[in-house]
């Protein structure tokens, strides 16, 4: 049988870090993981999905992300089940974080600053310059693709085989 989750996303808030009674540290966190289509008014939708981990990697997360951070998050699905303060059984499901992923440094994020315009996954620097720079930037990206072939333009590049070392 086969419990395995891989996600990528933001986390909604600083993770929240707590030490058991023994002393092994815990963070429970949420992660906003953009769905793939949108819906009928051509809005794309978000899931929030809850996690947990454990020790070393629970005090990691902590010290270096926060609020906005893009983490990828390897691990498995868990549930539970307790009696609630109003004697009712609740149930939860959250995924049991194995391993986590700083998919940015945590400058980058910082530097995000409040845009409400959400992240789009190319790592060119200049999509987020204010518009009368984007021109000059442009330029700039265009003179450095011109001296680097394999930058990054998003096409396929055609390589036989033969050339691959492996």
């Amino acid at each position: 049988m086969l419990n395995r989750v891989v996600l990528v996303g933001r986390l909604t808030k600083d993770p929240d870090l707590r030490y058991t009674a023994s002393g092994v540290a815990v963070a429970n966190f949420t992660v906003a993981c953009n769905r793939p289509f949108s819906n009928q008014q051509g809005e794309r939708e978000a899931d929030f999905i809850n996690c947990v981990v454990w020790r070393r990697n629970a005090e990691n997360l902590a010290n270096y992300m926060k609020k906005g951070s893009m983490i990828g998050v390897d691990g498995r699905v868990q549930t539970r089940r307790f009696e609630g303060q109003d004697g009712k059984t609740v149930f939860v499901t959250e995924i049991l974080a194995e391993n986590i992923q700083f998919l940015e440094s945590k400058g980058t994020s910082q530097n995000r600053g409040g845009e409400s315009s959400g992240f789009q996954p190319n790592r060119n620097q200049n999509q987020f310059q204010p518009n009368q720079n984007q021109n000059q930037n442009q330029n700039q990206s265009q003179n450095q693709n011109q001296e680097d072939p394999f930058s990054s333009s998003g096409d396929p590049i055609d390589i036989s085989d033969d050339d691959l070392p492996f």
